[in-house]
């Protein structure tokens, strides 16, 4: 059997916390302590973002972290140990061609999909943390989208988020949004984040939650 495809990863290197996010997949990113951590995490969590690329219509390779090629290292910053990917990575800077332009709408669509069905199926009250602390459901959702907000501005997309009980609202606010980020510029509309950087920042946060969500309401009701 031939070996498996490499899945290109970068590093985020912050101070106490490093990211690795795979590339050509927005929203499959996970951090860990150290490098090795990052990157075990990384892998860890193939099988459970595979349905996500499954859902956007792309065939996701069942060996897709048996070799994880690190082909960019970067400086990150206080958002990085904060717990987000934040740098801009040199790649972003380039135009996308028309598939990847409709690739990367769809893994973000993906990821939305994925964080409405998390938020569907859990309890209104989530498993608090060790110390009390953590966001119910209802607030995760209104934090995801409130955030989207400062990420099209950053895009240079402009416009306020709606609010999470206007599904309505939300759906045509996400296709505006998935419009800006398939602009194939290399700058996006107007802002300093490309949209590459853009996408994969909105689908990481978005899966990010709902496997919180997830995670949460099945200890809430164990």
């Amino acid at each position: 059997m031939p070996p498996p495809k490499a899945t290109a990863v970068s590093l985020e290197f912050g101070s106490n916390r490093v990211f690795a996010c795979a590339l050509d997949w927005p929203g499959w990113c996970r951090s860990g302590r150290d490098e090795a951590d990052a990157l075990d995490a990384l892998a860890a969590y193939a099988a459970r973002f595979a349905p996500v690329a499954r859902a956007a219509g792309l065939r996701f390779a069942p060996r897709a972290a048996d070799r994880l090629e690190v082909v960019e290292r970067l400086a990150g910053s206080a958002t990085t140990d904060f717990g987000a990917p934040g740098a801009i990575l040199g790649t972003d800077g380039e135009p996308m061609s028309a598939a990847e332009s409709r690739r990367t709408v769809a893994l973000v669509g993906a990821a939305w999909d994925a964080l409405d069905r998390a938020v569907a199926a859990a309890p209104p009250r989530l498993r608090k943390g060790p110390r009390g602390g953590g966001r119910d459901r209802d607030a995760i959702a209104r934090h995801v989208l409130e955030a989207e907000g400062a990420y099209a501005r950053k895009l240079g997309a402009g416009g306020r988020a709606p609010k999470v009980t206007d599904r309505s609202a939300v759906r045509d606010w996400r296709a505006g949004l998935s419009g800006a980020l398939g602009d194939r510029t290399a700058s996006g509309p107007s802002g300093p984040w490309p949209p590459r950087c853009t996408a994969r920042r909105i689908a990481w946060h978005a899966l990010d939650h709902a496997w919180e969500i997830e995670d949460r309401s099945d200890e809430a009701s164990a």
